[in-house]
């Protein structure tokens, strides 16, 4: 469908018809405007106007395939597939070679994960294409039907096409690198970067791709250089800078790093991720009150980012500052109390604090969002050891044991609390399992369980443990 490009004439469409909405009066539009204005609420996401400018637009010219096929998008937006299908088998018998009409019955076989169909609705639609333009967008939509179906090969050779009918399409471009990436193709990028920077040598989104592949080799003498002709391309490209700090940050070069990433903070507002990787910057350069200056803001800026909260918790923490790491590390879980990685680091430093029963209580949370680390069960099971809760400690480990069937370090925690609640047969059975995997950790028993040791019991099965 072909779309007015005067502004202008847009406008004045828009506004006498948004003007007709408001006084309930009915005036004349020509099937073109109304094309132009349903394209505009469509692509600005007023669905429900879209919806109201095709309605009355059909009114007034019930025969227009473009209006009727308009109607098709929004009928698959709402998935109402039955009925866009109806409406394209009348259409296909108006107008069997109308391409558009094709692109449409793909698009409603793509919403119900008909892919591989609705590739050969495109095919048709190719090869009843008439305009260089309309083949570039047929290839690009082919390409994301291949990416559906997870054929990135194919998706590759239609990607490659497009760029071939238009090399300015970025959005194909981006593509073609996805596929390379995803099949671990890095040289094979750069080898077809270098082709297309070839013929569009001041490219700066190729040249971001070509630093951004030579830094996945770890080639960051080349990587920078590629970044360096982003930025000569165009001087406000932030993803350039970003990138370019990243690389200097792996040189060890954290002043020029800083630089870069504080360009971007100039360019625009800015990014929770510039002032994160400035923070590490000066943390390495032992600036420490820049780095807690720049976490801060880290933080500030976006505070879901759960790297921000665990940086500056962690550099609290590494400067044995528990009380302040405990303060942050609590204002992180109070956001987001569903974050694995807060619970885990509050529990540590709970820990370290000698907060036995938050501590415990952070390790239980981090068990029920999913984190079964052995440390985690083990850690957890030493604190209620020390608590005096030997059966929940029993039963912390036993479900450990599902997950660590061969451990000696739950073994022998097992036999010291079964011996520590008098059940001797069981104690007996953990003790000389626990042995069997690993004698040299018998010293969990005096650490964990120091009035047990010399236990006649468990100083027999030891000892005879390390005879045989």
């Amino acid at each position: 469908m072909e779309y007015s490009h005067n502004e202008d004439f847009n406008n004045i469409s828009l506004t006498k018809f948004e003007s007709m909405l408001k006084t309930n009066d009915v005036l004349f539009f020509d099937s073109n405007e109304f094309e132009n204005i349903i394209h505009h609420y469509l692509e600005n996401g007023k669905i429900s106007l879209a919806k109201k400018a095709i309605k009355m637009g059909l009114q007034q010219h019930p025969s227009s395939i473009n209006l009727r096929l308009f109607k098709i998008e929004i009928l698959v937006i709402e998935n109402k597939f039955e009925t866009a299908n109806e409406i394209l088998e009348e259409l296909h018998y108006l107008e069997p070679n109308n391409e558009e009409i094709y692109i449409q019955k793909a698009n409603v076989l793509s919403k119900q994960d008909m892919h591989e169909q609705a590739i050969n609705a495109l095919l048709i639609a190719l090869d009843l294409s008439d305009s260089e333009e309309g083949e570039s967008d047929l290839y690009g939509l082919i390409g994301m039907e291949y990416l559906f179906l997870e054929q990135f090969e194919n998706a590759l050779l239609y990607f490659q096409k497009c760029l071939e009918e238009d090399y300015t399409d970025y959005s194909a471009l981006h593509n073609v690198i996805y596929c390379f990436d995803f099949l671990d193709k890095n040289q094979e990028a750069i080898d077809f970067l270098n082709a297309y920077l070839d013929t569009n040598p001041y490219c700066e989104v190729a040249w971001h791709q070509l630093g951004r592949q030579y830094f996945a080799l770890k080639d960051y003498k080349r990587a920078s250089t590629a970044f360096d002709f982003a930025i000569i391309s165009d001087d406000t490209f932030i993803g350039a800078y970003l990138e370019k700090g990243k690389v200097l940050e792996k040189q060890k070069k954290y002043t020029e790093a800083i630089e870069n990433y504080k360009i971007t903070l100039a360019l625009e507002d800015p990014t929770s991720f510039a002032l994160l990787r400035i923070g590490y910057c000066y943390e390495k350069l032992g600036e420490d009150d820049l780095a807690v200056q720049f976490f801060n803001q880290t933080v500030e800026e976006d505070p879901l980012l759960d790297k921000g909260w665990i940086a500056i918790t962690k550099f609290y923490a590494k400067h044995q500052n528990y009380q302040k790491a405990l303060h942050f590390i609590k204002k992180a879980v109070n956001i987001d109390s569903d974050n694995v990685l807060y619970w885990k680091l509050y529990a540590k430093i709970n820990l370290r604090l000698n907060f036995l029963e938050e501590a415990e209580q952070g390790f239980k949370r981090t068990l029920e969002l999913g984190n079964y680390e052995i440390d985690t069960w083990l850690h957890r099971s030493d604190i209620l050891i020390k608590l005096g809760e030997y059966d929940a400690a029993i039963y912390n480990l036993l479900q450990a044991v599902e997950f660590y069937p061969e451990s000696a370090e739950i073994e022998y925690r097992l036999g010291g609390l079964y011996f520590k609640i008098l059940e001797q047969d069981k104690g007996r059975y953990h003790l000389k399992n626990a042995l069997r995997l690993n004698k040299d950790y018998d010293f969990i028993i005096e650490e964990l369980f120091p009035n047990l040791q010399n236990k006649p019991v468990v100083k027999a099965i030891i000892s005879s443990s390390k005879k045989s």
